[in-house]
This record gives C-alpha cells, structure tokens and sequence, in this order.
C-alpha cells in the first residue's frame, strides 16, 4: 500500500488553512494510507478530520535528544510521498531524518521543491503553489460538514461571536477588552447577543466586556477548538483579533471582521474562507488607537 506522511505541526490558524490541502492530499491519494504528523495541542482535532487515517505526535525533541531523535526518525520512515505543509526550518529538517526524496517542501534534495516566490504569498495560495508543483492541480474547498454540524449547548437564536484574545506573548495583537464591551453593547442594541469564545485563561476578557455589556454571553473555556466551527457557522458574525479562532471563524464561513496591529501583515496571515474569500480587515499600528465606531461601522 501507498503511505503519505503529511507534516503540519501548528499554530492553529496555519493548521486550519491547511483543511484544503488536507482534504485535496487525500483526494489525490485516495488508496493511500495518510498519516497527519502534527504536534499535541491539535491532535485531537486532527482525529477528527476523515482525511487521516492515522494521526502521529511530534514531540518535536531537542537536536542534542538523541533518544527523540531515534523516535522522531521512525515515525517519518518508510513514507512513499512526504508533504511538509509547515515548511520551517525544524520541519526540513526532518527530511534528513525521513531519507525521503519524494518529498514537497523547501528541502533542498527534495523532489519538489518550492521555490523563493513563495515568500510572498499568503499561506492561502502559498500551499496551493506547493501542492500544484507536486502534482495536485487543484484544491477545492474542504467539505467541513463535521465539524460545523457539531451541538453546541446553550448558544443563544441570534448571536454575533467575539474573539478578544491573542496569544498571551503577543499582547499588541489585542484590541482592549472595554472596546470590544462597547462594540459588545453597540450589537446586542441591533438584536445580536455577544458570545465571547476562547480558551479559559481569557475569562478575565470576557468579565471586562460583560462589565461594559452584561447582556454579553461568556463561552470561555467551554468549547474546544472543534467546537468553534460549529459557534462560528451559526454567528450572524465574527469580530475578533488576528488569532486562531478567528481562522476557524472563516473557515466556517461566517462573516468576519478581523483586527490587526503592526505586528503582523494580514496580506500574508489573514484568515481566509473556504474559496479564499478575505474578511474585512481593519489595521492600524496600534490597536489601542482602533476606534469602536470604526469597527462598528465595517460591520455593516
């Protein structure tokens, strides 16, 4: 039988632009044996997706760890075609450890070998360019029935969905928790209940908004990363900052609005939906100084 490894290690909004590669790798190898090697935080989703039919564990172990290494070397041995998806420096790497010269990436021995255009493009087109160059002329969008379908417990009839937080390292991502309370209030006053989401550490975020707008629901902590799907497929929309939820909020086809600061440039990480369709994007250098009328008024 034919194996395929698939190596896509994170972070998450990087990991679900990657559903249509997926899903386009096992449309190509349809008779295959696919192994998605990923990292522990998105495991769980990965077993999930039916594009998989095995999921393997990165520990992504020191290059001094000798007895990582020996592990690492045979979960990437005895793959007929390797698609490095995460294409950094650590994971060419590990074309080395496979002894695979069928491989898609950057390798420099690899068989297909992307090139230094890809440097500009949105990881969008950028994973589409790599898979056109191994053979995979088209990616269509990825059929996520499975994970929008999901119940979701407690949801209110008509809610807009709010993502205030970012990774705790990157507090300039953030747009501050007492505007997104007064955009909170500014959508329940046109008929929209605001659902804060995010992992638990952000209930202090959520406590802030419903401060300023206690009509505001708050989901912190109570949906994993699969869940989200199904939240943002029923949100009337999506306003958050440039983080993972907001990724799986286009994926699911909502309607969003995404804050950036000068921190990150949207023309290459944005979130994009399923056909490559960009949200409304609004950046400023300082997400401090983004006014709640000007997010408001690209709500529409």
């Amino acid at each position: 039988m034919n194996r395929v490894l698939v190596i896509r290690l994170g972070a998450l909004g990087d990991f679900v632009q990657s559903f249509g590669p997926f899903a386009a790798i096992r449309g190509h190898h349809p008779e295959a044996e696919i192994t998605l090697l990923t990292t522990a935080p998105f495991a769980g989703l990965a077993r999930l997706c039916p594009w998989f039919d095995r999921v393997d564990v990165d520990a992504r172990p020191a290059w001094w760890d000798l007895r990582g290494l020996l592990r690492l070397r045979r979960q990437l041995a005895g793959f007929d075609t390797v698609y490095d998806l995460q294409t950094s420096g650590r994971s060419t790497r590990y074309f080395w450890l496979a002894g695979q010269a069928n491989w898609s990436g950057i390798a420099r021995f690899g068989r297909f070998r992307q090139g230094p255009a890809r440097e500009r493009m949105h990881t969008f087109e950028r994973q589409r360019d790599q898979l056109r160059g191994a053979g995979i002329a088209t990616v269509p969008p990825a059929d996520l029935s499975f994970l929008t379908g999901r119940v979701v417990e407690g949801l209110p009839g008509h809610f807009a969905m709010l993502v205030p937080g970012a990774a705790p390292s990157r507090p300039g991502k953030r747009w501050p928790a007492e505007r997104y309370g007064a955009l909170a209030a500014i959508l329940a006053g046109r008929g929209l209940v605001p659902v804060v989401v995010g992992a638990k550490d952000d209930a202090p975020l959520a406590a802030a908004i419903r401060a300023v707008c206690p009509a505001a629901v708050d989901f912190t902590g109570r949906t994993g990363m699969e869940d989200i799907f199904a939240v943002a497929a029923r949100a009337g929309l999506a306003v958050g900052n440039d983080t993972g939820p907001m990724h799986i909020a286009a994926a699911a086809g909502a309607r969003c609005v995404v804050l950036f600061s000068g921190e990150s440039d949207p023309e290459l990480t944005a979130p994009r939906g399923p056909d490559g369709t960009w949200p409304a994007v609004l950046r400023v250098p300082v997400l401090a100084d983004l006014t709640v009328e000007r997010v408001a008024a690209a709500l529409g």
